[in-house]
């Protein structure tokens, strides 16, 4: 349930976050409340916290925004971290690089009907064995995708968006290494207060992997969680549930740490801890626990996850 809200002026200062689920029928309201959202006009009411005059902004000024935005750009983090598990002792097998690339390309500039916007999506993750000879890559992740994007508003205030996306997973491999899935997902990111953001995301999986039929007890089937940002928007954090395929409690968790760099930039030093499944595809049934560090650049609009 919506309790609070708050617009502000600058749109580039909106931050994520999750919350965590534990049982099938919180899933189902989770996708019944995203939904909802996807489908609500304009009215959308939510109780409005305004701190100023100055933090106030209309519908049409906050469309114009989205309708102005640069038609490529960020998706999601964007980030390049190294580090080794946690637990036993760093060697050069278990410590690497991970780096993400995320962006995403508009497709228009006036809004569709209930008040969308049509984008390609394309994020690429990656896992670099940096300390071994040769520095091989151990698993590259393909994730292209086309969607619909609503953002929420209530009472003039802009208050978070919805994605409605057709999404496939790969990692160009073939023989028993081949790794493939497609998803079709559904998600919303909810604006608590200025330092708070919720959102969570169900996805319906069309398992086409020969060799990665039970995907879904790994990399699970929706996610949730809570992102903070400080007043001076210099120190951000985040905690990450995903939901395996399983009826008892059962996730993966991402915890993440940044500290901005220089005020007016979107580059920020970075922390992020993996625990549990399905990091990447190749080895997605092995368990890891696994610390890196190094920097993270973030989407100047509404970053997603």
């Amino acid at each position: 349930m919506i309790t609070k809200a708050i617009s502000n002026p600058d749109i580039s200062e909106i931050y994520v976050a999750h919350f965590s689920l534990s049982k099938p029928a919180l899933i189902f309201r989770v996708f019944l409340l995203a939904a909802i959202l996807f489908c609500t006009s304009g009215t959308l009411r939510a109780q409005i916290i305004t701190k100023t005059e100055s933090d106030k902004a209309s519908i049409d000024s906050l469309r114009k925004a989205f309708d102005d935005q640069p038609y490529f750009g960020l998706y999601k983090d964007n980030y390049f971290i190294f580090g080794t598990s946690v637990g036993p002792r760093p060697t050069k097998e278990n410590s690497n690089v991970k780096f993400q690339i995320s962006i995403a390309q508009k497709l228009t500039k006036s809004t569709l009907p209930f008040g969308t916007y049509l984008y390609l999506f394309y994020t690429q993750k990656a896992f670099w064995n940096v300390m071994e000879n040769s520095m091989p890559f151990h698993d590259l992740n393909f994730n292209p995708g086309v969607g619909l994007a609503k953002p929420l508003f209530a009472e003039g205030n802009y208050i978070g968006k919805a994605i409605l996306q057709l999404e496939h997973e790969s990692n160009g491999r073939d023989s028993i290494q081949s790794r493939s899935w497609n998803r079709v997902s559904l998600g919303a990111s909810i604006i608590i207060d200025r330092n708070v953001m919720v959102h969570g995301k169900y996805w319906i999986p069309i398992v086409d992997g020969e060799n990665n039929r039970d995907i879904t007890k790994y990399v699970g089937i929706c996610q949730a969680g809570v992102h903070f940002v400080s007043n001076n928007r210099r120190i951000i954090g985040s905690l990450t549930f995903v939901k395996r395929a399983k009826w008892k409690p059962c996730f993966n968790t991402i915890a993440e740490f940044g500290y901005k760099i220089f005020n007016n930039d979107n580059q920020y030093l970075f922390v992020q801890y993996y625990n549990g499944y399905g990091e990447g595809l190749l080895d997605y049934k092995k368990y890891r626990s696994e610390l890196r560090i190094g920097m993270v650049i973030r989407p100047k609009y509404f970053s997603d996850f």
